[in-house]
C-alpha cells in the first residue's frame, strides 16, 4: 500500500525519525490503555458503590501522569515528523540539484525549466506529508490494533476479534480508489505542469504581447488551461471525500458494533462491567489510526504522483561526462560536423573549421544558418553531434564540464545578469578578486565613470538587469567575461540590439582580448569581422567560403554579396543623412543672403528718406 521502497531507500536518514514516530505513537496508546482500565474499574466500582477515596485518587493521579506522558508524546511525535520531511526534502532536492549539474548545461534540451522548478519546490512539499505523515501512520495503524486486540483478548475474545476483523474493511476501501486515483492524480499533475509551463511562459513574455496587444489572446490560453486544471481539481476533490466518506461508514460501523458487543456480552454475563466498558472505549481506538491512515492517503498520493515525475526526472540519460583535463595548448578543429535539432531536419551538415589557438575567427552568415549552434557544440550546450571536435588531440566529449567552463567563456547577445550588486554579479567569474581588479575591468568597458555616478560596485542590479539599458547590461557582462580570464572566449551575436555607440566599445575590446586570447566571434554584421584572421561563411548549414576579409571580397561570392549589401544600407543611411545636412545648411545659406540683402535694401531706403527730408 504505497510503499515505494526505492524512494525510503534513497532518504534513508528519514527511516530512524519514521521508526520514532511510531515509537512514540505507541507509547501513547500504552499509556492510553492504562488510563481506560483504571477509569472502567473506578466507574464499576462506583456503579457497584465499591469504590474508595483512593480509588478515585489513584484513578486521579494515573490519569494526569497518563495525559502528560500522551503530551510528551505528541510533541515528540510532531518533532519525529518535523525532522523526517526535513531531511526528505533536503535530500531529495540535493539530488535534482545533482542531477541537473550530471546534465551540464545542456539540461534544457531534456526537460523544461519550470517542470524542474515545480518539482524542487512542489512536488518535494507533497512528499513531506507522505514521510512526515503517511509512512509513520501507516506502520502504526498495523500496531495499534494487533496490541488492543492482545489486550481485549483477556477481557473477550470474541469482541477482540470482531473488531480486529473489521480493521482491514478501511485499508480494502482504500485499495479499491488506489488504481482509479493513481490515473486520476497523474493527470493532476500532468494538468498542473502544464498550467505551470503556460503561466512562466506568458510572464516572461508579458512585455512583447502587451507590444502586439495579443495579451488578451494568451489571457484566453490561460483561462483555458486553468478551467481544466479546476475541473480535474474537482474530481481528485470529488474522489476524496467520496473515499473519505466511505471510510467513516467502516469506522463508525466498526465501533458501533464494539459497542453492540461489549453490551451483549456482558447482558450474556461473559464480561463484567469493567471489561464491558473498556470495550466500548478501545472499540473507537482500533478504527482511528486505520482511519487517520485514509486521511492522509489521498495527500500521500499526490506525493506518491510527485514522486512518479521527480524520479522521471532522476532517471533522465545523461550525456557521458569526460573526465579529461581541456589541454594547455592546441588548436580546436570541428571535422564533418553534423547536427539535428529534430531528425529530419538537419541543422548543421557536415561542417569544417579550425579555430587556431590565440587567433581571431569570425563565423557569419544569414540567420537561422546554424551560427549559434556551432556555439552551443563548443560550450555542450548542445550533444549528440556527429563527427569530431577535437581541442588539440582530444576529443571534446572526453574533456570534463567543469574543465571546460574554467578554460572557455561564452557571452551571448542576453548575457544573464542576476538581482543583486554590480560587485556579486562580478564576483561570480572571480570570486577573490579585489575591489582594485573589479574597477580595472569596469574602466575596459567604459562603465567605470557610469557606476561612480550611482553606488559604485554596489549599485543595484535588478533581475536580467532590467534597470539597465542594453548597452550597460552586455557591458557588464563583458566585463564579468574579462574578469574570467580564460584562454578561449565566444562572442555569439554579443553586439546585437544594442546602441552604436555599446557596439563600438564592445568591439574594441574584443580586438583588444584577441591580442592573446581565441578568440570566436559570431556576429551578422560583418563590419565587426574585417580584422579577423579567418572567416567563415555559413549558408544552410554549410560552409561555403573561408579566408580573411580581403581573400573573401576577392572571391565576390556569398560573403561579398553580404558586405555590400550591407554596406550599401549602412552607406545608405548616412548619404541620406549628408544629404540632409547639406539641404539644410543650403537653405540656411540662402536665408542668410536673403536676409543680408533685405537689410542692405532697407538701409538703402532709409538713407534716401533721411537725405530727402535733409534736403526739405
Amino acid at each position: 500500500m504505497m510503499i515505494d521502497k526505492r524512494l525510503i531507500g534513497k532518504v534513508e536518514e528519514s527511516k530512524k525519525y519514521i521508526a520514532g514516530n511510531v515509537l512514540v505513537q505507541w507509547i501513547s496508546l500504552l499509556a492510553n490503555i492504562v488510563m481506560m482500565f483504571v477509569i472502567t474499574r473506578l466507574l464499576a466500582g462506583l456503579y457497584y458503590e465499591t469504590a474508595s477515596k483512593s480509588d478515585m485518587l489513584q484513578t486521579l493521579l494515573i490519569s494526569l501522569v497518563v495525559v502528560v506522558i500522551r503530551f510528551v508524546c505528541a510533541i515528540a511525535a510532531s518533532k519525529m515528523s518535523y525532522l523526517s520531511s526535513k531531511a526528505v526534502k533536503k535530500k531529495l532536492r540535493e539530488m535534482i540539484y545533482e542531477k541537473l549539474l550530471k546534465l551540464g548545461a545542456s539540461y534544457h534540451t531534456k526537460v523544461n525549466t519550470s517542470e524542474i522548478v515545480q518539482l524542487a519546490v512542489e512536488g518535494v512539499d507533497q512528499l513531506e506529508t507522505y514521510f512526515g505523515a503517511y509512512l509513520p501512520q501507516f506502520f502504526y495503524a498495523m500496531i495499534a490494533p494487533l496490541t488492543l486486540f492482545v489486550v481485549l483478548s483477556f477481557v473477550n475474545m470474541t469482541a477482540a476479534v470482531m473488531l480486529l476483523i473489521c480493521v482491514p474493511l478501511i485499508p480494502v476501501a482504500i485499495a479499491a480508489v488506489q488504481t482509479w486515483a493513481k490515473k486520476l492524480l497523474s493527470k493532476y499533475w500532468g494538468q498542473y505542469t502544464a498550467l505551470g509551463d503556460t503561466f512562466l511562459e506568458n510572464l516572461q513574455g508579458l512585455t512583447t504581447l502587451k507590444i502586439y496587444q495579443s495579451d488578451a489572446y494568451k489571457n484566453e490560453q490561460m483561462n483555458e488551461e486553468s478551467e481544466k486544471f479546476r475541473k480535474i481539481t474537482m474530481k481528485v476533490l470529488t474522489m476524496q471525500l467520496n473515499s473519505i466518506t466511505i471510510m467513516d461508514l467502516i469506522a463508525y460501523g466498526g465501533a458501533a458494533l464494539g459497542v453492540i458487543i461489549a453490551v451483549q456480552k456482558f447482558a450474556a454475563g461473559e464480561v463484567t462491567l469493567a471489561g464491558s466498558l473498556l470495550i466500548i472505549l478501545l472499540a473507537a481506538d482500533f478504527f482511528i489510526p486505520m482511519r487517520m491512515l485514509g486521511s492522509f492517503f489521498h495527500i500521500a498520493m499526490n506525493g506518491m504522483a510527485a514522486s512518479g515525475k521527480i524520479f522521471k526526472l532522476l532517471d533522465l540519460q545523461e550525456n557521458p561526462q569526460g573526465e579529461r583535463e581541456f589541454p594547455e595548448h592546441g588548436d580546436i578543429q570541428m571535422r564533418e560536423v553534423r547536427f539535428s535539432y529534430e531528425e529530419e531536419r538537419e541543422i548543421l551538415k557536415g561542417i569544417d573549421m579550425t579555430f587556431a589557438e590565440r587567433s581571431f575567427t569570425a563565423i557569419v552568415g544569414e540567420s537561422g544558418c546554424g551560427k549559434s549552434t556551432i556555439a552551443s557544440l563548443l560550450m555542450t550546450k548542445n550533444s549528440g553531434y556527429q563527427g569530431s571536435i577535437r581541442v588539440g588531440e582530444t576529443e571534446l566529449s572526453e574533456i570534463s564540464e567543469e574543465s571546460l567552463m574554467k578554460h572557455v567563456t561564452y557571452i551571448s547577445h542576453n548575457s544573464y545578469l542576476f538581482k543583486g550588486s554590480v560587485r556579486e554579479n562580478l564576483l561570480l567569474a572571480k570570486p577573490d578578486a579585489d575591489d582594485a581588479r573589479l574597477w580595472e575591468v569596469l574602466e575596459q568597458t567604459n562603465l567605470a565613470e557610469f557606476l561612480r555616478g550611482e553606488n559604485g560596485l554596489e549599485t543595484e542590479v535588478l533581475e536580467k538587469g532590467a534597470n539597465l539599458s542594453g548597452g550597460q547590461c552586455q557591458r557588464l557582462a563583458l566585463a564579468r567575461a574579462i574578469l574570467h580570464d580564460t584562454p578561449i572566449y565566444i562572442f555569439d551575436e554579443a553586439t546585437s540590439n544594442i546602441d552604436v555607440e555599446s557596439e563600438n566599445d564592445i568591439i574594441q575590446r574584443i580586438y583588444e582580448l584577441a591580442e592573446r586570447k581565441t578568440i570566436i566571434l559570431i556576429s551578422h554584421r560583418l563590419a565587426n569581422v574585417v580584422k579577423s584572421d579567418r572567416i567563415y561563411v555559413l549558408k544552410d548549414g554549410v560552409v561555403t567560403e573561408e579566408g580573411t576579409h580581403a581573400q573573401l571580397l576577392e572571391k565576390d561570392g556569398h560573403y561579398a554579396g553580404l558586405w555590400n549589401a550591407q554596406q550599401s544600407l549602412e552607406n545608405f543611411g548616412t548619404k541620406e543623412q549628408s544629404a540632409k545636412t547639406n539641404s539644410d545648411e543650403k537653405i540656411e545659406t540662402e536665408q542668410a543672403v536673403d536676409k543680408h540683402s533685405t537689410e542692405k535694401n532697407f538701409d538703402e531706403e532709409h538713407r534716401k528718406e533721411a537725405a530727402h527730408e535733409e534736403k526739405n
